[in-house]
């Protein structure tokens, strides 16, 4: 698998946005739905339950099944502490690959429409709470022929100590190069 240095991954996913016109990309093959998805703590959770989230299976996944598939586990403290943890958190990236990461939206979820380039923590522990709002980004490996992530939007809707787990909906779009957060076909 090719591996790029960090200031070479971004200037390839700045050209590749920059180029990413409506209407030099191939038409979307996956329509963007919402999903709820449950995810249980990774240090407190049962461990046949999944802790991760997937953006390109659009599903919660365990992370001894996942290898690296996955952008991030959902966490928990003694004390009812809740956080998400990008994959790198968990030091499961190589040095120099484009990270997976979440960013924090003020905006509503129906609101969250185009996921922004920049800005997403990727190598952080992200605390966080009931009704909070992120856009998701994956690394490259989805999108590696266009050199270019997948994205997605997630709302939280209920954090559970009891059950160490936490329910959100989650809207992602696996077409590479569009960053369209609306249900249907992505225009852009």
């Amino acid at each position: 698998m090719l591996r790029f240095p960090p200031a070479a991954a971004f200037t390839a996913l700045a050209l590749a946005a920059a180029c990413s016109d409506p209407n030099q990309l191939s038409d979307p093959s996956f329509q963007n739905a919402v999903d709820t998805v449950t995810l249980y703590s990774l240090t407190e959770g049962p461990l046949s339950e999944p802790s991760a989230y997937s953006i390109n299976s659009r599903s919660g996944v365990r992370t001894w099944e996942a290898g690296t598939a996955f952008e991030f586990v959902y966490s928990t403290e003694p004390g009812g502490r809740a956080f998400f943890l990008p994959i790198d958190v968990l030091g499961l990236l190589s040095e120099g690959a484009f990270k997976p990461g979440l960013l924090r939206s003020d905006r509503t979820f129906d609101g969250m429409t185009k996921a922004p380039l920049n800005g997403y923590v990727t190598s952080d522990t992200i605390v966080m709470a009931e009704q909070e709002r992120y856009f998701v980004r994956t690394g490259i490996n989805a999108c590696a022929g266009l050199g270019v992530p997948l994205y997605a939007k997630l709302e939280v809707l209920d954090i559970d100590s009891a059950e160490a787990s936490v329910k959100f909906r989650v809207l992602a779009n696996r077409n590479c190069g569009y960053r369209g957060l609306l249900e249907g076909f992505p225009k852009s």
